[in-house]
């Protein structure tokens, strides 16, 4: 699956949301989202950037997927 090259910090955001992620403080230009998990809780940064660098989107669904069992292809999809 391509990662989408035109993803912005308000659709990821919305995306962790929809998934249980609360936003906890923004720093900057940085927003913390955490979500808490059986084995403790998960936080995330998400650059506040139009549109996220390819690189930092591709880390983040990783993270996001490995920590809530999801595939990334799904993931990019819901974008």
């Amino acid at each position: 699956m391509r990662v989408p090259r035109d993803a912005d910090s308000s659709q990821l955001i919305k995306l962790l949301q929809h998934y249980g992620y609360v936003v906890v403080r923004q720093t900057g230009s940085h927003i913390r989202l955490s979500k808490n998990l059986p084995c403790g809780s998960h936080n995330i940064t998400v650059p506040d950037h139009q549109p996220i660098k390819i690189g930092t989107l591709q880390s983040i669904a990783k993270d996001v997927c490995k920590s809530n069992g999801l595939l990334v292809s799904d993931f990019y999809k819901q974008l």
